[in-house]
């Protein structure tokens, strides 16, 4: 294994272990199959990228909003383009909406797993 296989492998541990309360909150609602028995996974590294949740088996992302620094902004659409590139959909989800429509968020993924969602 390469040495930046371990690294980003480390990055996702850490990752991980230093979520923040919506990702938490998100977690809960994803894991253990709760959602469609569908196998979520957080923290994936996936090409030179680490993806937030993801469902391989419906080649589904649930993500973040991006971010606001042109840097960040540079960023998530080169992510963007390398996952729809590799086949896979991405599903964006904002803090707020974790926190005050929780149900709503979880019905949002839902349709995606079932392709269901239209893409943005």
């Amino acid at each position: 294994m390469a040495i930046t296989d371990h690294k980003r492998r480390d990055q996702a541990r850490r990752l991980r272990r230093s979520q923040t309360p919506a990702e938490a909150r998100l977690w809960s609602g994803l894991r253990g199959r709760r959602l469609q028995n569908c196998k979520f996974a957080r923290q994936c590294p996936i090409g030179p990228f680490t993806v937030d949740f993801l469902c391989r088996g419906a080649r589904l992302e649930v993500d973040g909003a991006t971010h606001s620094q042109d840097q960040e902004i540079a960023y998530d659409r080169r992510r963007t383009v390398y996952l729809k590139a590799q086949g896979f959909r991405i599903v964006r989800v904002m803090n707020d909406d974790v926190y005050r429509r929780f149900d709503d968020v979880m019905d949002m993924i839902l349709l995606a797993l079932e392709g269901k969602l239209p893409e943005a």
